[in-house]
This record gives structure tokens, sequence and C-alpha cells, in this order.
């Protein structure tokens, strides 16, 4: 069992008693990033909770020999895409893909993810569908995209009624 998985089996039961998904573990570098998230987001007190209780775990069962830093946070806004279930969760939202040198079409593009299932996804770009394999992609991340939300009940005046007021003040 490499490290990662014996993070994963120590850790597991501790996400799932604070009541989170277990998103992702990696351990790069000196570094064990312990990602966790559910339905609505996952808040301060929880993850300063979690990160305290997988300290101790790691504390007493010392499951690698050496040090290391423990980084436990939310996947974010714009979360990497690794598994058939990030992409499941994905369905309907902006994502940003970069394919494997072998794979034909242009290696970079952003779309929407279709559909997902155990074997690959399908991304709707300008229109059309593309499918690729989990094999095929070498990164993928969903995009957040910025800008300002007008208020309930205060939309942007149109073009026309500035100009209306603007020719009125005149």
């Amino acid at each position: 069992m490499d490290a990662v998985e014996k993070f994963r089996a120590l850790v597991l039961p501790e996400v799932e008693t604070h009541g989170v998904d277990l998103y992702d573990l990696e351990m790069q570098g000196g570094t064990l990033r312990v990602t966790v998230d559910r339905d609505g987001g996952v808040d301060l007190e929880t993850i300063g909770s979690l990160t305290r209780a997988i300290s101790r775990l790691i504390d007493e069962h010392d499951p690698i020999a050496g040090s290391f830093t423990l980084e436990v946070s939310s996947p974010g806004l714009e979360r990497t895409l690794r598994t058939p279930e990030h992409f499941g969760r994905a369905v309907g939202e902006k994502v940003s893909i970069k394919t494997r040198p072998d794979v034909e079409g242009d290696r970079r593009f952003t779309g929407t993810v279709e559909s997902a299932d155990a074997d690959g996804a399908t991304f709707l770009t300008d229109g059309v569908a593309r499918h690729l394999r989990y094999d095929q992609i070498d990164k993928a991340r969903t995009v957040f995209e910025w800008g300002p939300t007008p208020k309930p009940g205060k939309g942007r005046p149109s073009n026309s009624k500035i100009s209306e007021k603007k020719a009125a003040k005149r």
C-alpha cells in the first residue's frame, strides 16, 4: 500500500464523521493535501475541526516516516477534475480541458460538461459535442465566470433608456 492509500484509509472515516466527502487526497513533495466537499460547500469551522482531527490521527498512527505539511481545504471555485465522480458532479458546468498529445482535435478547449459516466465525459463546445475517455484527458478544471450580478429587481437599464435620460437632461 503506497503512502496516499495509507492516508486515504486513515482519514476517510474521520472525513465521513464530519459529514463531508473526500474529494481528493494527494501527496506532493512534502505536503499532504486533503480536499473535502459537500453539497452547499464546506465552512471554515468544519475545515478547522477536520484538520485537528486528521492531525491527531496522523500523530497516533504515524503512517509514513518523515515530516510533511498537512493541508485540508475545499476544492474551491475552480476545482480540478480527476475522477468520474468529479466529472459527474460537474455536469452542466463550464470546464477547461487539456487533452493528451496523441488525441485528435484541439488539445485545449473550454466547454460545458454535458454528461459523464464511468468511462468518459461528453463536452459541448460551440454547439458541437465531443466525447473523451478519461485516459485522453491530461488536465481538467471547472471555470468560474466572474461578473456582477444584478440585485433582485434592479436590472441594468438598457442603452435606449440611458440615451433617453441623457436627452431629457439637455
